[in-house]
């Protein structure tokens, strides 16, 4: 200080542990989002969306192959796969007055084409598919994160567009475009009409149509008070498909502790005893 006079030296705190770990301490949520699970379902990269994206046409490939004859045109085998894949995709835009998918997304027809000739030239890993547990549950951890993705997405887009009406929200509007957003490929072609709920809901559409449900209101009445609640809630969705899916793939069933049961010739032989 020159003359003895000069400022104060200003001493800079150092930085609160809450702020360098991201502000957990104010966050008691943060754990939803600060782990590699949710890193990976919210496709934060495109290295990982494309990589879903082809195991989720890979996987409706799985489903729409089995059901062609060998003489089968290959456009119609393109076709059929494109409307399975983007099925809710397109019928929900259309709603909603927006452009589909397939149109407005040019990784969807790549990604379709892609798994096109994998099954024309490869279906031997349709087979790999059903004897492999580890490449079943990988594929299927593909498959569910697009879900999650169209269903939050479609979701939220219809809770935007639609106007509320008896309640303080749209209610019903976004819910039944969620759930068709998760599982509108089943309806296509039109000329299935209403055969594919025939026998009841299948799984994709009973799963799309609680996460629907589930985003919906979370995201409506929960949004003020939990940080970055449409993630959050997003990875949420996530962990229900893909468990789900599991499930009903009987990748998490657990082990039988029946005894195992004979076959009808090991029945016990009746010695009779002689003389």
């Amino acid at each position: 200080m020159a003359f003895g006079k000069g400022k104060a030296k200003i001493v800079e705190q150092p930085p609160s542990s809450s702020s360098t770990m991201g502000g957990d301490a104010d966050d008691p949520t943060a754990w939803i989002l600060n782990n590699e699970f949710a890193n990976f379902v919210l496709m934060n990269t495109n290295e990982i969306k494309y990589m879903c994206m082809l195991g989720y046409t890979f996987m409706h490939g799985c489903k729409v192959f089995k059901k062609f004859k060998p003489d089968t045109p290959a456009s119609y085998k393109l076709v059929n796969l494109a409307l399975a894949c983007t099925g809710g995709g397109i019928l929900v835009p259309i709603f909603l007055n927006k452009i589909p998918v397939t149109l407005s997304i040019d990784a969807y027809p790549i990604a379709i084409v892609a798994s096109y000739l994998i099954h024309t030239y490869i279906p031997s890993l349709r087979e790999v598919l059903e004897l492999s547990v580890i490449f079943k549950a990988m594929v299927i951890v593909f498959y569910e994160s697009i879900r999650c993705y169209v269903v939050t997405l479609f979701t939220g887009v219809a809770a935007a567009t639609i106007p509320a009406s008896q309640f303080s929200i749209p209610v019903f509007g976004p819910i039944i475009c969620g759930t068709i957003g998760g599982c509108g490929g089943a309806f296509l072609p039109m000329d299935k009409g209403l055969s594919p709920i025939q026998d009841g809901l299948a799984p994709p559409m009973f799963s799309a149509f609680v996460a629907a449900t589930f985003y919906h209101f979370v995201t409506q009445y929960c949004a003020d008070d939990v940080v970055e609640c449409h993630k959050k809630a997003k990875v949420a969705v996530a962990f229900w498909f893909i468990s789900y899916a599991f499930y009903k793939n009987g990748i998490l069933a657990l082990p039988s502790r029946r005894a195992p049961v004979g076959r009808p010739n090991d029945a016990a032989v009746k010695v009779e005893k002689t003389d």
